[in-house]
């Protein structure tokens, strides 16, 4: 099995959205304006290539960005520092080979360098209890619940810290910043038209 992770292109676009609005009720459906909005703001976006098809992608926001999913707007006015992660989808043709596991654990790197909160959202209705089980064995644990303005469907807002953070912060936020290492490197966004200066929305 060849895998790669690696950051969003402009042309992955038309895949990403295909395999977000093929992914079943666990997933809220996006056009392709809001997707273009999503990839000029996400401070994480990447995709995943299995034997050289896009496999699955997952987005993440920092708590600055502009952004206005009522789910991250709960985190912003509760945590001054956080990555939210917006949605991560796997192609239905590609499940069960541990891809979201490998998400996680990607964003959990980028995650731990740079805040002390990690965030996310599960929808209760439908109930998914593999979806629960998931996040629960992998650190998340409820910090609240609401309804979703607009949707209608309630969720469970969850939040895993970041144990290794305040090493990171202490001897390296504070004393100038990261190593300059590929790894550590944050994602570079696209070049934005003046078109792009508003908020993403939906």
């Amino acid at each position: 099995m060849s895998l790669a992770l690696r950051d969003a292109r402009e042309d992955d676009l038309d895949a990403v959205l295909a395999i977000n609005n093929s992914a079943g009720t666990g997933i809220l459906p996006l056009d392709a304006a809001r997707l273009r909005r999503l990839y000029e703001e996400a401070d994480y976006f990447r995709v995943a290539e299995l034997e050289g098809r896009t496999a699955g992608f997952l987005l993440a926001f920092r708590e600055h960005a502009r952004h206005d999913s009522p789910n991250f707007r709960w985190f912003a006015e509760r945590h001054p520092s956080f990555v939210y992660i917006d949605r991560v989808v796997i192609a239905g043709n590609m499940r069960g080979r541990g891809l979201g596991r490998v998400f996680y654990s990607d964003v959990h790197s980028f995650a731990e360098v740079r805040v002390p909160l990690l965030a996310c959202e599960v929808f209760l209705e439908p109930p998914n209890d593999a979806v629960v089980l998931f996040h629960g064995t992998y650190g998340f644990r409820e910090l609240g619940q609401q309804v979703m303005p607009g949707i209608g469907r309630r969720v469970s807002l969850l939040g895993k810290e970041l144990c290794s953070f305040p090493f990171v912060r202490d001897t390296y936020l504070a004393q100038g910043g990261l190593p300059d290492l590929p790894w550590l490197g944050g994602r570079r966004r696209p070049t934005l038209p003046a078109r792009s200066a508003t908020m993403a929305r939906g």
